[in-house]
């Protein structure tokens, strides 16, 4: 039988699930000294508040929000606070997700760090030029790393190759 008591509590769960999955933490990813250094209010002008959210807050992108999950073409994906180039096109694949995903990231362009929020131990990964919050990295990716760095879009650009 549906109560209104077993209403609110499922409504409650869902809505801290969404928040946590979805809401801001403070920034891990900043911590450390970096090539670029901003202050938040330097940032903030810099990046749209989407980006903010993800590159200096540790935040996600809603699955299936970026247009560069469906990016196909030949090319560099970069840090979108500093423009370091940190992925190729030849290392993307689909995971299925609903974010980027990379089986390798291009040779010192990233740094990552243990993220524990939110209950979960997980692998962070971070823009090793700028410190800003990229996405985590997972051990069930494809050949030949077998790893999944499962990034947000709003943290990246894409910078098609010369044709």
């Amino acid at each position: 039988m549906v109560t209104r008591r077993g209403v609110l509590v499922v409504g409650a769960a869902a809505g801290a699930l969404a928040f946590g999955v979805w809401g801001r933490r403070p920034a891990v990813a900043a911590e450390g000294s970096f090539e670029i250094a901003m202050s938040d209010a330097e940032w903030r002008k810099r990046l749209t508040e989407k980006q903010f959210s993800v590159l200096r807050l540790s935040g996600t992108e809603r699955p299936y929000s970026s247009p560069l999950n469906d990016e196909r073409r030949k090319g560099r994906f970069a840090c979108a606070g500093c423009e370091n180039p940190l992925f190729s096109s030849e290392t993307k694949f689909d995971s299925g997700t609903g974010w980027p995903s990379f089986w390798a990231p291009l040779d010192k362009a990233i740094g990552t760090g243990r993220d524990t929020a939110f209950g979960m131990e997980r692998e962070e990964v971070h823009c090793a030029r700028c410190g800003g919050h990229l996405g985590h990295v997972f051990n069930d990716g494809p050949k030949p790393t077998g790893l999944r760095y499962c990034m947000n879009g709003v943290a990246m650009t894409f910078r098609p190759a010369a044709a």
